[in-house]
């Protein structure tokens, strides 16, 4: 079963952390990742960059309408996430909780289930 283990980000909950508590987390994933290659259960990872780097598409008319900036006001934000591939919904809340944010207080891992992955060549 394939599980996306999303991390949020909430800019006052980080800036709440002291940089040795936020070099801990960032340095945490190194040995995650690490344990969730070996162990065959990674599928990809990516770490999002700040919301304000985004930008929003939006068709009205037949004509596209960007707006820079996030799609929405809010205190919390995709942060990146994990897809992996493992056994059970147990297994992936076990993950879950060995990724670092996991342990911040203010923050958590959403758990959700993948229904459909395609790829671009197919697969």
């Amino acid at each position: 079963m394939k599980f996306l283990l999303i991390m949020h980000q909430n800019p006052q909950v980080w800036d709440g952390l002291t940089e040795e508590q936020r070099n801990e987390v960032m340095s945490g994933h190194g040995g995650f990742m690490e344990t969730i290659t070996k162990s065959g259960e990674l599928i990809s990872t990516a770490a999002l960059a700040d919301p304000g780097q985004s930008a929003v598409v939006r068709v009205r008319g037949g004509v596209p309408v960007v707006t820079d900036g996030p799609y929405l006001e809010a205190k919390e934000f995709l942060g990146g996430y994990y897809l992996v591939e493992c056994d059970s919904r147990e297994r992936a809340l076990e993950l879950a909780a060995l990724i670092p944010d996991a342990g911040v207080e203010g923050l958590g891992i959403e758990v959700r289930p993948v229904v459909f992955a395609g790829t671009a060549d197919g697969s």
